[in-house]
């Protein structure tokens, strides 16, 4: 899939000229999405690249003066330090890492801050105060994979403050790209146990972890935080294989099907 530039400035109206104008660049499609409707919503200016030669365009063209440059420390192609080496030779905007998980050492070191996911627009706003970056919640992690019962499907928190900066439409559009999404998500985690491709079902599960937890899908969030962690390869040691690889994915197709339930639910179509 072929990704394309995005200026984001909808609902201009809500636009701030006293926030910074912000570049996000991410490859994650969900994580991208929702941070940029979150920001958008706040108030800032917000463009948007799904690579890092795609920022580079971006900023090249002159259309793009950013304060400020969101990127994220774990991107195919073009990442991390000789990225952050392009885009301060094209700009004086700061340039603060953004991951699910911890960000290389090097990039930590090459970066002017570092953001984990999932955060929203309040720990935007103290990092440029200049304090500490506000602290991501921990998606608790068990010994054995799988959901814990009745665990909620989305954060209620987190499903209220998106209600409270945007129109119902919006927060549907939201989770409707998550549940695709996720399903998309599963048939290439299939794919890559099929290979047993521990370090491709690690990075979906890093991807999974991120685009969720930004929207407070906690069940699928906290199943792809034991994707990354590696807990299938170590549930696999002393034990069938092909049974706790299906176990997992029966596991996540349910977290899917839950969130399209609970959209459907509370927003109809």
């Amino acid at each position: 899939m072929t990704w394309r530039v995005q200026t984001r400035r909808m609902h201009a109206f809500v636009h701030k000229p006293d926030l910074p104008t912000l570049l996000l660049i991410d490859d994650d499609m969900v994580s991208r999405e929702v941070m940029a409707t979150v920001l958008t919503m706040t108030g800032y200016l917000m463009h948007t690249a799904a690579s890092g030669d795609a920022s580079l365009e971006l900023l090249d063209g002159g259309g793009c003066v950013p304060a400020v440059i969101l990127m994220d420390a774990q991107m195919p192609g073009l990442n991390g330090v000789p990225l952050i080496n392009e885009l301060r030779a094209r700009t004086k905007a700061r340039v603060v890492a953004i991951s699910a998980s911890k960000a290389p050492e090097d990039v930590l070191a090459a970066s002017d801050g570092f953001l984990l996911k999932p955060f929203g627009a309040e720990a935007i706003r103290k990092l440029l105060e200049g304090g500490p970056a506000e602290a991501a919640p921990t998606i608790p992690l068990a010994s054995e994979p799988g959901m814990e019962a009745g665990a909620p499907v989305v954060n209620p928190e987190t499903l209220a403050q998106l209600r409270e900066m945007m129109p119902e439409s919006a927060v549907r559009e939201i989770y409707a790209a998550i549940v695709a999404d996720l399903y998309k998500r599963i048939g290439d985690l299939e794919a890559a146990i099929a290979k047993n491709d521990e370090t491709e079902v690690r990075r979906i599960g890093h991807s999974i972890k991120g685009g969720c937890g930004m929207a407070g899908a906690l069940q699928a969030a906290r199943l792809g935080a034991l994707l990354q962690a590696g807990a299938l390869e170590k549930a696999n040691a002393g034990r069938n294989q092909l049974d706790n690889s299906t176990a997992m994915l029966s596991e996540l197709r349910a977290a899917a099907y839950n969130l399209e339930s609970m959209l459907n639910q509370e927003f109809p179509a």
